[in-house]
């Protein structure tokens, strides 16, 4: 069964992924390519939250919904403030690895209190069908805003693809 708590807990692990590869990263190009992805990421988990999971938890969740909610969308605005901060700045300058720092700081303790207050509280007060009917639309949700217009999907002959790329 869907559910979108897992949803979002392999959201979190996936961002936390994203962050901890910068300190592998080598030189300038990575870390671009890095960031941009994992700006992306991070807007699109925000947006999906704030538009599926924190209206429904505001209606099933104890009387800590509204905090709860309240804190994350602060949160959210933190995060996305130090990714417009990172913009502002080249590639691997200080003040951009400062927002970086920023952002990693800012999701790190925003997705930690999401996992031990919201989505627990979420849990407890919501039915197994509600949970699953909020995993497909947050699988909508995820699928219409990432929905790539400049992917090829024509089948490709197998032995060409393989000569054009030996």
């Amino acid at each position: 069964m869907l559910d979108v708590t897992e949803l979002i807990y392999d959201d979190h692990a996936l961002l936390r992924r994203r962050f901890a590869a910068f300190d592998d990263a080598q030189g300038d190009e990575q870390l671009t390519v890095l960031w941009e992805e994992l700006a992306v990421l991070l807007d699109a988990h925000a947006a999906c939250e704030e538009e599926v999971f924190y209206p429904a938890l505001l209606k099933k969740a104890t009387e800590d919904g509204e905090d709860e909610a309240e804190d994350a969308i602060e949160d959210h605005n933190k995060i996305r403030d130090a990714i417009k901060e990172a913009a502002r700045h080249p590639v691997g300058s200080k003040p951009w690895w400062d927002a970086v720092g920023e952002a990693r700081t800012e999701n790190s303790d925003h997705i930690a209190e999401e996992e031990r207050e919201a989505l627990p509280d979420f849990r407890k007060h919501a039915s197994l069908e509600t949970r699953a009917e909020l995993a497909v639309a947050w699988t909508k949700w995820r699928t219409a805003h990432f929905r790539p217009n400049h992917v090829s999907t024509a089948n490709k002959k197998p032995e060409t693809y393989i000569e054009a790329n030996s």
